[in-house]
């Protein structure tokens, strides 16, 4: 996972879904276009979005596989060693090369928000074994509106009545998800509730961040600071992986580079509104996994509350594309 409901954010600074543990499961920030699309190739790019979110969430299941074997700092911080030299190798590409990248105007909220996505990602992989993909990305869908609820004590960002009604009624949904009191809600149901919560500051973060540097130096950092603090605690869990579950591992990191470089070809293509709302098929794409795969129960309650959440995260993309027009 790994990278993990596309959040309201400018285009200039698009975000995957995917936390998929992968983003958490994650999802580093990407370097945006660098010229606008001389040719419409929205539906080509939409596509392209659509079979990111597919990958995602391959990536997820990946992810729950070798969580349940292994511990997820573990397999994180394998994930992140390999997605730190992708990064290198697509920063070395841009202008400026790796020189650039690393001149900051601001290292260490750059070093805590690159933690911060390692330690989400975490989370998401620990939440996929415990609670199922199906059910921990229907409550992680939850994280546009945090966004949209915290972008004005954080940003400053006026936030008007109708999005708060927005985020009020998405919120409603995860408890329908959740189910208080109705004996089905227990700690573990949190876990990608926090992960949500930490993305969502995450992204919060990453606009604050772009003020003063491009988006590539964001890029930079999220992967390496990541990796750097993943390492820290990671590698006392360290273990050698069994032969078959290198393959596994193999699968993961593909996965992970596939599908970020697609969602950068995808944002060259197409503004990052267009495509925002075609991001949240991760989420339909991981519950047939979860429930093909892995056996998941999908319970009427979760695609109720998911629906509700999901919708509310739309007309709140859709209030913040008429607020920049």
């Amino acid at each position: 996972m790994e990278e993990r409901a596309p959040s309201p954010q400018p285009s200039d600074s698009p975000e995957p879904y995917a936390a998929s543990a992968a983003t958490a499961s994650a999802p580093p920030p990407i370097p945006p276009k660098t010229t606008a699309p001389i040719l419409d190739r929205t539906g080509l790019a939409i596509l392209l979005m659509c079979l990111t979110s597919l990958i995602f969430a391959v990536q997820d299941g990946f992810s729950r596989v070798l969580g349940e074997a292994y511990p997820p700092a573990l397999v994180v911080m394998i994930r992140y060693w390999v997605f730190a030299l992708f990064v290198i190798a697509m920063v070395s590409r841009q202008p400026g090369g790796l020189k650039r990248a690393i001149r900051t105007k601001r290292p260490f909220t750059q070093m805590f928000r690159g933690a911060l996505l390692g330690v989400e990602t975490i989370v998401m992989v620990e939440a996929f074994v415990r609670l199922g993909l199906v059910e921990t990305h229907a409550i992680f869908t939850v994280y546009p509106l945090m966004v949209a609820a915290l972008s004005g004590p954080i940003l400053g960002e006026k936030v008007g009545w109708r999005r708060w009604t927005a985020i009020s009624i998405g919120f409603a949904g995860i408890l329908v998800i959740l189910q208080p009191g109705g004996g089905v809600m227990t700690l573990e149901s949190f876990l990608p509730f926090i992960a949500a919560l930490m993305f969502a500051l995450y992204g919060l973060l990453t606009r604050h961040v772009s003020r003063d540097d491009p988006a590539m130096v964001s890029f930079f950092w999220t992967g390496i600071s990541g990796a750097v603090a993943i390492t820290l605690f990671g590698i006392w869990e360290w273990q050698w992986l069994a032969p078959e579950d290198w393959i596994w591992m193999a699968g993961l990191c593909l996965c992970g580079m596939t599908s970020h470089y697609l969602l950068i070809r995808s944002y060259e293509l197409a503004e990052a509104s267009a495509l925002q709302p075609f991001a949240y098929t991760q989420l339909v794409w991981a519950s047939i996994i979860g429930l093909v795969v892995f056996g998941d129960i999908l319970r009427p309650n979760v695609v109720v509350g998911a629906v509700i959440v999901v919708a509310a995260g739309l007309f709140t993309l859709w209030r913040q594309r008429l607020k920049s027009a």
